[in-house]
């Protein structure tokens, strides 16, 4: 991967486990979503930044409600056009597909409905970076409430295909549960337990497990796994088609 901009990220923990995530370039700063504004706006004081993007990856509380206090009069504000009246008011609407370039850096703007309907996320492709709010997950993916199970395997189907170094910059820190449910599918797998005993070494130094390498998610993550014949037995599934071995591992989750 080349970058010829200099590119400086933080993930900024706020409320009980969710992240905002900053990117810095090029003199210019961008936040990708805002569950509160405290501590992003203590984050950039710090560094002697300020918010001159906003962008969202989808409309809940949880990611938003930080906005109004955050921005100034002016910072842009970015989001998905198709949701602007469940957003804050939207400086400059996006729409899936679409290519912007902010801080001197491209970001492709992706569909990624399931978790909601206008749900999308970002690829930074000269940081190596993609925000995916509650889409893909660490170790997991996005509850549906709003989308089907065929919408959010497709999503993550193509968030799978980025190239395999980039890293995953989700919403929350999900990622030690998302495991637990990963073995109680596959108690035995190498993998998995390897992972798990990373992720709780982290955790009691209080310290984040994201972002997360594309590839290691692509090797542990059951909802990326759907073809993989070791997880298709596990759920007794061997053989089916990579859509109904997804929607029970999602079903399954679901209830555990």
């Amino acid at each position: 991967m080349t970058n010829t901009t200099p590119v400086i990220w933080l993930a900024v923990p706020c409320l009980q486990d969710n992240y905002s995530w900053v990117v810095h370039a090029k003199d210019e700063t961008i936040v990708f979503d805002v569950p509160e504004a405290a501590p992003v706006a203590a984050a950039l004081a710090e560094r002697g930044w300020h918010a001159d993007h906003i962008v969202l990856t989808h409309h809940h509380a949880d990611h938003i409600q930080g906005v109004a206090a955050l921005a100034g009069p002016a910072t842009r504000i970015w989001g998905n056009k198709a949701d602007a009246a469940r957003l804050p008011p939207l400086t400059d609407p996006l729409w899936p597909g679409a290519t912007v370039t902010l801080a001197g850096l491209r970001i492709e703007v992706l569909d990624a409905p399931g978790h909601t309907l206008g749900h999308v996320a970002y690829h930074l492709p000269g940081a190596g970076l993609a925000i995916t709010g509650d889409s893909l997950m660490s170790w997991g993916c996005g509850r549906l409430f709003e989308g089907t199970p065929a919408q959010m395997f497709d999503t993550l189907t193509r968030i799978a295909a980025l190239p395999a170094d980039t890293l995953i910059c989700s919403g929350h820190e999900y990622t030690e549960a998302n495991g637990r449910f990963a073995l109680s599918l596959e108690p035995d797998h190498p993998a998995l337990r390897a992972r798990m005993a990373d992720v709780q070494a982290l955790r009691a130094e209080g310290r984040p497990t994201l972002p997360v390498p594309l590839s290691l998610e692509r090797a542990t993550n059951p909802f990326l796994r759907s073809a993989d014949p070791l997880l298709q037995a596990a759920l007794g599934l061997t053989g089916a088609d990579p859509l109904a071995v997804f929607t029970e591992a999602r079903a399954r989750k679901d209830r555990f």
